[in-house]
């Protein structure tokens, strides 16, 4: 019982030091032999989407486990809210599992979250590998004071046989080799460097949390990264405007822009979404800005990006780079 007691405690406190100041759990790195549970939170999987990502785990030495209800379809959504949620609890609690990728994206991610309480994942900090709609899930990590990994997951490591330069950048940070990110200078950049916690993914998810104990944008001193599919250019310019009435704008440390993909431009005079983000962030002229970073809604575009992670963002005026401080 006294172990119980003292292990409830320190879930507390972890959630409550991400609150006073940030300090995060950095989940232990994976070895060859190490278990990954593959999950869907978000939309329903393929059997091909679980296969083509179970042998691309094989062949970087782990061992994929499928959890139960992995193939399981309720409304498009990969199982019953209740069948998600037993799945990602069983893999969090099982010590045997060391990581948990999800299959693939899409919705349903935050019906997950409402049935776990955020503690949960302070208590069992694992890695969770996996963006888009998935970014709510590592918005509940970083909420509790644990790491997390923004990446391919299952569906996308069968493109290339997980042989490609975005699955290598993976595979190396898992096992604790931290990439270093060389990025080409973009007109719209803004100089200057910045140190801060790394924290983001897809605008439309952690948007959608805001005010709720999932909400990443309260945590201090934050470098942010933004990317999103599908939403057309006025979307974007009303989540920034919500970001700007928040304060979070005037409060970041740095601002990584990623890709936008499939978004149609509408006729109120911006040349495309990068145009009008510069809008906003320019009357911020002293907060570091990357515009293009490869992260995003295209695989080859999609590098990993450790949310919670201590990172150093130099932009500078023929290239930016972002190092991880871990």
């Amino acid at each position: 019982m006294g172990y119980r007691i003292n292990t409830v405690l320190f879930c507390w406190l972890a959630v409550l030091a991400v609150n006073a100041q940030t300090l995060f759990h950095r989940p232990f790195p994976l070895q060859p032999g190490d278990s990954i549970a593959i999950i869907s939170p978000s939309g329903a999987a393929t059997q091909a989407m679980v296969d083509t990502g179970c042998v691309a785990l094989r062949r970087q030495g782990f061992v994929p486990v499928p959890m139960p209800n992995v193939l399981k379809s309720w409304h498009g959504f990969g199982g019953t809210p209740q069948e998600r949620t037993d799945d990602l609890l069983r893999a969090l609690r099982d010590p045997s599992i060391k990581a948990i990728m999800a299959t693939r994206g899409g919705d349903g991610a935050p019906h997950v979250l409402s049935r776990i309480p955020v503690d949960t994942f302070a208590c069992h900090p694992k890695w969770i590998i996996g963006f888009s709609d998935v970014t709510a899930l590592l918005c509940a990590e970083a909420r509790a004071g644990v790491m997390s990994i923004h990446a391919s997951m299952c569906e996308a490591l069968g493109y290339e046989g997980a042989r490609d330069t975005v699955s290598r950048a993976l595979f190396a940070t898992l096992t604790g080799r931290w990439p270093r990110y060389v990025v080409p200078a973009h007109r719209y950049n803004q100089m200057g460097v910045a140190h801060g916690t790394l924290v983001g993914g897809n605008m439309s998810v952690y948007g959608g949390l805001a005010g709720s104990p999932y909400d990443i944008l309260d945590i201090p001193d934050i470098i942010l990264f933004i990317e999103d599919t599908g939403e057309n250019i006025s979307h974007v310019d009303r989540m920034l405007h919500l970001l700007e009435v928040r304060g979070v704008l005037s409060r970041l440390k740095g601002l990584i822009v990623g890709k936008f993909a499939k978004y149609k431009k509408p006729d109120n005079g911006f040349d495309d979404m990068y145009h009008m983000i510069h809008t906003y962030v320019s009357r911020y002229p002293d907060l570091p800005v990357c515009y293009d970073f490869p992260v995003g809604h295209a695989h080859l575009n999609n590098f990993p990006m450790v949310v919670g992670a201590p990172v150093t963002l130099s932009v500078a005026p023929d290239s930016t780079t972002m190092d991880f401080e871990l």
